[in-house]
């Protein structure tokens, strides 16, 4: 990590929010800080607060469309080859890509912060509640991590020392039972889908599970949040529109009025366009011709207006923020689907498509079973952030892609290595 991130996090400045469900958050200056210790536990709901606001944001925009842009979905306003951008990516240079290390890192620090702060507390409900969030952010944060870049340094504490990187498998097993804790001490979705909640770490253990081939364990996680009389499938114009609906289980809610700078929306209109936009990516051509006329996601997910093309599910354009989806039960069906394999998961796909307007599928084989529910989790989650990694964890992006093996991976941004010589590079950068 830079010098940048070597300081902890602890200077409060206040941001309004507007949701009546979230509470208000507040930001936290990374470069400003004090000891934890200095800092009495009257204060954490406001660490607490920041603390949200500090992981929805620092990693960036482009953090949660990275592995669609990585995954063939995107291309730039001026290469419709969706390789051209992932090239531009792949570089140890690429200033996006360093953005988003020093931005999981710089977020993981305020959580340990608050984390070694919420020790304090008298036991009880507002203790467990606040460490069961520390425990998902944690998971959260260091699942970015090895999901882009394999072996990373497993942050359990903050430290200013030149740290190594850690063998993934270290890492994914402390993602996994971080996810654990989390779910024992959060109770829960009473304060809606902006606050975490036991479900929203049972549902983010459910893909982890699935990513470790524990797929009895996915399949278990993901199937009891599909039976939970609280969740339903629902309509993608309440899901992606602000409306109420029973499908989400964890966001962010990236609010103008908190000042959120997680602007998804103007990365995907013009300017012609009624939300109106920069246009900075647009949906690859395979990505226009993947939803059928029935498929009732289309509408929603992309659209065309005056021979240009756009990603339609992020609506606010230049005059505000739209929600990001962490997890949602699409993804629940999907997981499910997967974990089972053809004999038992099969139903579960069909359902999906079902709702989503489709007919069933009846695939002879695994590899066909696999391959069709990479499609349908194309479809669903297109620019929710799981396209590239999708094809890696499937061992599919090569062929795919027509990446090279070493772009399975993230480089190590150069200018980490340059301060600590401890970080070695990922082969092929």
């Amino acid at each position: 990590m830079t010098g940048k991130m070597k300081k902890t996090l602890i200077l409060l400045i206040p941001a309004i929010l507007g949701c009546a469900g979230c509470g208000s958050f507040l930001d936290l200056d990374p470069h400003s800080g004090v000891s934890p210790g200095s800092v009495d536990t009257k204060d954490i709901e406001s660490l607490r607060s920041g603390m949200y606001f500090n992981v929805q944001e620092n990693p960036g925009t482009l953090s949660y469309i990275m592995f669609d842009m990585m995954g063939g979905n995107l291309t730039t306003k001026s290469s419709t080859n969706p390789l051209d951008l992932i090239n531009s990516l792949t570089t140890a240079l690429s200033s996006e890509v360093a953005d988003q290390w020093q931005g999981y890192y710089k977020a993981m620090m305020q959580v340990n912060n608050v984390y070694s702060i919420a020790q304090g507390l008298e036991e009880g409900e507002q203790k467990n509640r606040i460490l069961g969030e520390c425990h998902y952010f944690r998971a959260y944060l260091h699942l970015c991590l090895v999901t882009r870049f394999g072996d990373v340094p497993l942050m359990k504490e903050n430290t200013d020392a030149k740290v190594y990187r850690t063998p993934q498998a270290e890492v994914w097993k402390f993602i996994y039972d971080e996810l654990g804790y989390a779910a024992d001490l959060l109770g829960s979705p009473e304060d809606g889908c902006y606050y975490l909640s036991s479900d929203a770490a049972k549902a983010l253990r459910a893909r982890v599970a699935l990513y470790m081939g524990e797929n009895e364990e996915a399949a278990r996680l993901a199937e009891s949040l599909i039976n939970d009389a609280r969740y339903g499938l629902d309509s993608y114009d309440k899901i992606f529109r602000g409306a109420q609906n029973t499908e989400i289980i964890f966001a962010f809610a990236c609010l103008t009025s908190d000042q959120s700078k997680i602007t998804l929306s103007s990365l995907f209109y013009s300017y012609n366009h009624p939300n109106s936009g920069s246009y900075v990516y647009a949906p690859a051509p395979e990505v226009m011709t993947m939803y059928s006329d029935d498929d009732n996601r289309k509408e929603i997910s992309v659209t065309t207006l005056d021979n240009l093309e756009f990603i339609n599910k992020y609506p606010s354009g230049q005059t505000g923020t739209d929600p990001v989806i962490i997890s949602r039960l699409g993804e629940m069906y999907l997981i499910s689907a997967e974990a089972q394999g053809l004999e038992g998961g099969i139903d579960r796909l069909n359902e999906l498509r079902e709702y989503r307007g489709l007919d069933p599928v009846y695939p002879a084989t695994e590899a066909l079973y696999l391959d069709a529910i990479l499609e349908e989790r194309r479809r669903e989650l297109l620019c929710e952030g799981h396209r590239w990694y999708d094809l890696v964890r499937t061992g599919k992006a090569e062929e795919t892609l027509g990446i090279y093996k070493y772009q399975t991976l993230l480089p190590i941004p150069a200018e980490e290595r340059m301060v600590n010589e401890n970080l070695t590079q990922n082969p092929g950068y």
